[in-house]
């Protein structure tokens, strides 16, 4: 599991990928915030393309996020949702924190 950050034009992209559990959640955070607080960004995009399973840490972990941009009145986006995972963030109810950006809205953003 792993994350990459891209921050440009007021948007902070953090590319995820692989499954999203407990211990892997912590890391994750602590990354993402760390960038977020230097750059305090509009705009919080994860990218969940190479995400295919998350349990429910990976619920907190989009909560905590959308807290965080609240602070600064920040926008939080959820892109690139497999079937598995954006049906667990629907039941959550996680989606009404953030705007779902599906892969054909994304096409030539990185």
């Amino acid at each position: 599991m792993g994350v990459r950050l891209k921050y440009r034009e007021g948007t902070l992209t953090a590319f995820l990928s692989g499954e999203i559990d407990d211990h892997v959640a912590k890391t994750l955070r602590e990354e993402i915030d760390a960038t977020a607080e230097k750059v305090r960004p509009v705009r919080l995009r994860l990218d969940f393309a190479e995400v295919p399973f998350m349990d429910s840490s990976g619920i907190g972990l989009i909560i905590g996020r959308y807290k965080l941009l609240c602070l600064w009145n920040g926008k939080l986006i959820l892109a690139n949702l497999l079937p598995r995972v954006e049906m667990m963030v629907r039941l959550s109810g996680a989606d009404k924190l953030a705007v779902l950006e599906r892969r054909e809205e994304c096409e030539g953003v990185e």
